[in-house]
């Protein structure tokens, strides 16, 4: 199992990090991707890859922190990203949902990033939450789909989606589509080829059925699994191995780092 979202530098995991993350192992997880939100976060991920095998670094600076930006923040992530496992500039995009930053701020620093990314030939992970026409316009004008990626956490429509795959990037799917009242997820997740598909936990938030409200970890990624296979009509294993190979291939991941 491949968690292509995750972010254990949040202060959550600050008592047990270690632990949980070696019981990720123990559960079957393979590689861990762990988005930056700030140059701070990015950092932290960047010692997380440093120091387990299997997890891996993106670096980037969230909506939400886009105000703290300044003339400094792309040479800084420019630098950040020579480090050996650094496989994406994220997560980046637009939230307009709480609006911590102004949004032509936010919509500034995801063009910036977009740039940077296509300058590095990095994917990129992409936040988007009630933002949707926002986002498709920045991604065409600053040619991201040059370097494709992922919406990581996908919460937009069947039509949503059709224009993010027209675009060539990939679809993020984790807990949420697991949730009792799923009904948008689950339609998406009807519509998504599978090899267009992400697993994600996006821990240590949006914990699955059962485990809703808890801490997410990546050991529950099995459940976004399984609700793909039900939805799919196919073997648990297969809906395993396509969707890491679907991660396998975006962020070139190896074995045995």
């Amino acid at each position: 199992m491949i968690d292509s979202h995750a972010h254990y530098d949040d202060e959550r995991f600050d008592k047990d990090r270690d632990q949980v993350l070696k019981d990720c192992i123990a559960h079957g997880v393979t590689h861990i991707i762990n988005a930056g939100s700030n140059i701070e976060s990015s950092k932290k991920s960047i010692e997380l890859a440093e120091k387990y095998p299997f997890v891996y670094a993106a670096v980037g600076v969230h909506p939400h922190d886009a105000k703290e930006c300044d003339i400094n923040t792309i040479e800084t992530l420019k630098f950040l990203s020579k480090a050996n496992k650094v496989v994406a500039i994220g997560e980046i995009g637009l939230d307009y949902h709480y609006d911590f930053s102004p949004r032509d701020t936010q919509k500034e620093w995801f063009a910036r990033q977009i740039a940077l990314a296509r300058d590095l030939k990095l994917p990129i992970i992409i936040h988007d939450r009630e933002s949707h026409s926002d986002i498709l316009d920045i991604i065409k004008s600053e040619k991201a789909y040059e370097v494709g990626g992922v919406f990581h956490c996908f919460s937009g429509s069947k039509e949503m989606a059709r224009e993010v795959l027209n675009l060539g990037f990939r679809i993020g799917l984790g807990g949420a589509v697991t949730f009792k009242n799923a009904r948008r997820p689950v339609e998406v997740l009807e519509y998504v080829p599978l090899d267009m598909l992400l697993v994600e936990t996006d821990c240590p938030y949006m914990a699955p059925e059962p485990h809703r409200g808890k801490r997410n970890w990546s050991g529950y990624i099995k459940y976004v699994l399984e609700k793909i296979s039900e939805v799919k009509g196919i073997d648990y294993a297969l809906a395993e191995e396509i969707t890491s190979n679907n991660a396998i291939h975006l962020f070139k991941l190896q074995f045995g780092n």
